[in-house]
């Protein structure tokens, strides 16, 4: 069933059914399991900018990111943020803490109108222990951020210059986007500041390099709009 709420969100309440839900997906699973994560969850909308847990907070429970996008953020005790990466629909977070027990590591926060289902810890772990389907797809889950981390390494330590780091970037967010005569389009919705955040360079280093790949016409932008005009030049400049 499909009903409409705040923030121009048209909420899936029902798995089985969810037009929402696609390949990659968490909640992938048998019509069994699927039947059993329908009665632990609880369903969720938020509006742009709402935190879902802070760094340090004790886990009470996993959070399915149905709809929309979120950011993990670190910060250090002199208030550097860093970003560690943005998840996607589909994904799970604070899985790791729910598995450990251990504090969350990362602060999420949405970045758009987002839904959210939330899983108890407890709730959680007979799921992934029943259920051999769910326990395969929380592992694909750690596959994800294990690929997320390396991401995230290449852009800190192994990309030299921050045109090379923004074009890593914009490779690797434009993963799901949507081919075009003209090349591959996708929406962006970090501002500079984030993007700097992610790359580990300043607000006006990033304005610069995007300046520069546009200028060599390897890209083109249009507020959040994102078209990659030359894929192989882009991958060309990261592998060099």
């Amino acid at each position: 069933m499909k009903t409409h709420v705040p923030y121009g969100l048209e909420i899936a309440e029902d798995c089985a059914t969810c037009p929402i839900r696609k390949e990659g997906f968490f909640c992938q699973m048998t019509p069994e399991t699927m039947a059993e994560f329908q009665k632990m969850k609880f369903t969720s909308q938020y509006p742009a900018g709402s935190v879902l847990f802070v760094e340090g907070q004790v886990p009470r429970g996993v959070y399915m990111l149905c709809k929309g996008r979120v950011k993990l953020t670190m910060a250090s005790p002199s208030g550097k943020t860093v970003i560690v990466r943005v998840v996607e629909a589909g994904e799970l977070l604070g899985l790791h803490s729910a598995i450990s027990g251990a504090p969350h590591e990362v602060t999420a926060e949405t970045l758009q109108p987002c839904q959210v289902d939330f899983i108890r810890r407890d709730d959680f772990k007979k799921l992934v222990h029943e259920h051999g389907d769910a326990s395969i797809n929380t592992m694909q889950q750690f596959s994800n951020y294990y690929r997320g981390a390396c991401h995230q390494i290449r852009y800190l330590g192994l990309t030299p210059s921050a045109t090379e780091k923004m074009a890593s970037f914009l490779l690797q967010s434009a993963v799901n986007g949507q081919e075009t005569p003209k090349g591959i389009r996708f929406n962006l919705s970090l501002t500079h500041e984030e993007i700097a955040q992610v790359v580990g360079v300043t607000r006006e280093t990033v304005t610069r390099a995007l300046t520069e790949l546009r200028s060599k016409m390897l890209i083109s932008t249009k507020g959040p709009s994102v078209l990659i005009r030359d894929k192989s030049a882009l991958e060309a400049m990261v592998l060099a």
